[in-house]
């Protein structure tokens, strides 16, 4: 079978002159003419980005999903090529319904009407992995009902290890192949396959983001139903509500679509500033709108987690790029570990200030935060920043929201929208707030730890205390050069206190 797939990957790759990227290395680049003349009935006069899109849509879904995945990567490839993928469409013929039961019985053990008062046989929207039947529950609760294709894992698995054998030949044929990482690339994609594979793990990414937003005025996250739940089955409120994208709709129906638009800017900085954990698949297939104005979120097969560490330094990147402040984006980029520690932060400095200078020239409501980062990105290139995958899933995800935004409200200020956000980050992380704040999370901790203190201490300084003291104290030293945080600050004093007592003592 891997023969065969094999067989017609190349097909397609001669058919659609995808041949341009692997043969444009010199050391083979004598192979492209007489190619081109063994294959003079193709038309190669389309841009490269066209046929490369056109290419993976003839190849099925798993490539189509794979084109979507590097139109995110925006840091590795060329813009033509991440524009013209970003158009791909995760539209695919639904399998056959006698399929959709057949895994269901499977799962559940039992005939399909003792599981469902009512099933729908028609799909209700279908995916590259998966596709969705609406269902009523014994009880009388509709639902909606996510099943895996039948051999989805075989078939990923076969194209997933030619899509590796296509890695490998770039890094030998190009010598800028290895920067690319495609490798590393690929992996990644394999890894987000993975995660869509599971629906259990999905389900609990939905349950999350709802326990995260229950009772907000915002967001809407359909209930999960675990006892139907299985890794090839999701069952989940059914919620009922007009797509975003059909904005006359919406209109009709009497949505605010300027406070609607703000909303869902607000939602998005929400779950990256609050929660550091967000749906990093917004496009406007998984978001509805409700009869009362609320955003509905659904699919929750990618979704994003920051830690305290990335928000803390994401947040100081976004206000001192707003102040036009470069030497701290690029002291940020060092502090954070984004950057290698070697780095000249005046050199890295004024390679942001050349790229991101020009932003200013139009009014700030109209600067995007998602196109920031990825001219960060750009830049990071020059100075062997590894990009933080994490990040550029969040890169992607900002285009996403504030398209969206945009597409909804052209008047929208993304700025003024998000800037509230930032700031209440940054007081919460920063200041007596932000020690508060450690202090009460910590609480727990201490109150175990610091009854045992004093026998701690005790015995450690048992031997040599004096040096040992002073071990400390460096090591104390050393984390606020780190973390530059109050609580580090706190903790010297105390050590420092300590130090004097256990001095007058000996």
């Amino acid at each position: 079978m891997r023969v065969f797939r094999l067989i017609k990957i190349i097909s397609v790759v001669l058919r659609f002159g995808l041949d341009e990227f692997l043969l444009a290395p010199a050391r083979v680049r004598w192979m492209r003419a007489p190619l081109n003349t063994l294959l003079f009935m193709r038309d190669v006069s389309t841009p490269r980005a066209v046929r490369l899109r056109l290419a993976l849509e003839n190849l099925g879904p798993i490539f189509v999903k794979f084109g979507q995945m590097l139109s995110t990567r925006r840091d590795l490839i060329p813009l033509d090529i991440a524009n013209e993928l970003a158009k791909l469409q995760d539209q695919v013929p639904p399998f056959p319904s006698i399929e959709a039961i057949a895994v269901l019985e499977a799962t559940y053990r039992k005939p399909l009407g003792e599981v469902f008062r009512s099933f729908e046989e028609i799909p209700v929207a279908s995916a590259s992995v998966a596709q969705v039947h609406f269902a009523e529950l014994p009880d009388g609760r509709e639902v909606a009902v996510k099943i895996l294709r039948p051999g989805i894992t075989q078939i990923i698995a076969h194209d997933v290890a030619l899509l590796k054998v296509a890695a490998d030949l770039i890094e030998w044929l190009w010598a800028d192949g290895r920067r690319l990482k495609p490798r590393q690339v690929i992996t990644e994609f394999e890894k987000h396959l993975e995660d869509e594979l599971d629906l259990m793990r999905e389900a609990a990414n939905g349950s999350q983001l709802r326990s995260n937003f229950a009772n907000s005025p915002l967001l809407l996250v359909p209930e999960m139903y675990w006892d139907y739940c299985s890794t090839e089955v999701m069952v989940m409120e059914r919620m009922n509500g007009i797509p975003i994208s059909q904005v006359d709709e919406l209109r009709r129906a009497g949505v605010n679509i300027p406070k609607l638009a703000r909303e869902g800017v607000e939602i998005f900085y929400t779950q990256v500033f609050r929660d550091g954990f967000f749906h990093a698949d917004m496009h406007p297939g998984n978001v509805q709108v409700a009869d009362n104005g609320q955003c509905i979120a659904l699919d929750f097969g990618i979704m994003g987690t920051l830690t305290d560490t990335d928000k803390h330094y994401l947040a100081q990147n976004f206000i001192a790029f707003f102040r036009r402040d470069y030497k701290r984006v690029a002291e940020v980029h060092i502090e954070s570990g984004w950057a290698p520690s070697d780095t000249r932060a005046d050199e890295l400095e004024a390679a942001i200030r050349s790229v991101c200078e020009p932003i200013f020239a139009k009014p700030l409501r109209e600067v995007s935060f998602g196109n920031v980062l990825l001219r960060l990105f750009q830049t990071s290139r020059r100075f062997g920043i590894e990009v933080q995958p994490q990040l550029v899933l969040l890169q992607k995800t900002l285009l996403n929201i504030e398209g969206l935004g945009l597409q909804l409200d052209p008047e929208l200020d993304l700025w003024k929208t998000a800037k509230p956000w930032l700031e209440r980050w940054m007081s919460e992380q920063v200041g007596w707030r932000g020690f508060l704040k450690s202090l009460r999370a910590e609480a727990p901790n201490y109150a175990t730890l610091l009854p045992q203190l004093p026998r701690l201490l005790h015995q450690y300084l048992d031997e040599s205390p004096t040096e040992k003291i002073e071990n400390v104290l460096e090591k104390l030293v050393a984390q606020v050069k780190r973390s530059n945080q109050l609580l580090a600050l706190v903790a010297i004093l105390l050590g420092v206190l300590i130090w004097i007592i256990l001095k007058a003592s000996l």
